[in-house]
């Protein structure tokens, strides 16, 4: 009989064991900890935040989750802040009627912010009627998260490997599509 916790690598157990089934629903009490730390770290930045901006949030940090700087350089958690601040402040400023693009410093911060600003119009494209001011404070709570989750014991990337974790946490068990549906929109207009 397996104990539940290491039969993926020690024993080969078949995909219908109920313990295997039991330990897939309830992780381990440090998993969950570690998950109850994380929103716990994260809410401050995000309490305020609508449904959709909720939705929002979490399209724009899949987007960061996915995007790899070119060459040798690596992202940390300024130039998600300073991406997020950027592009926050060029919509800040269309809502003023003024069009002018802010630009972050860094080069990995300027492409992230423009992978950003591109996700933001294919939401657009497909339907959604999100608003300058809207997509600008879920940008302002992005930044405000990547400046503020650090803990001083932790590196450089802490932010980014918290937000890994919880949508690695919150990830279906099945496959997702990776293309919207026709006609679908990602967020609902």
């Amino acid at each position: 009989m397996c104990c539940g916790t290491k039969r993926l690598v020690e024993i080969r157990c078949p995909s219908d064991c109920v313990y295997l089934a039991a330990a897939r629903e309830h992780p381990a009490a440090v998993v969950r900890r570690q998950q109850e730390r994380d929103v716990a770290r994260l809410l401050p930045t995000i309490q305020h935040l609508t449904e959709r901006q909720y939705q929002l949030f979490f399209l724009f940090q899949t987007a960061i989750a996915r995007h790899k700087p070119d060459g040798f350089a690596r992202l940390v958690d300024a130039d998600v802040a300073e991406a997020a601040a950027a592009l926050a402040a060029t919509l800040e400023t269309a809502t003023r009627g003024v069009i002018y693009e802010h630009t972050a410093a860094s080069p990995p911060a300027q492409a992230l912010a423009g992978v950003l600003k591109a996700l933001l119009a294919q939401i657009r494209e497909q339907g959604a009627r999100v608003s300058d001011g809207e997509a600008a404070i879920v940008l302002r709570a992005i930044e405000q998260g990547a400046r503020t989750v650090k803990q001083p014991e932790e590196g450089d990337t802490a932010y980014l490997e918290l937000m890994a974790r919880l949508l690695k946490g919150a990830a279906a068990p099945e496959p997702a599509r990776t293309d919207p549906a026709p006609g679908g929109s990602l967020i609902l207009p």
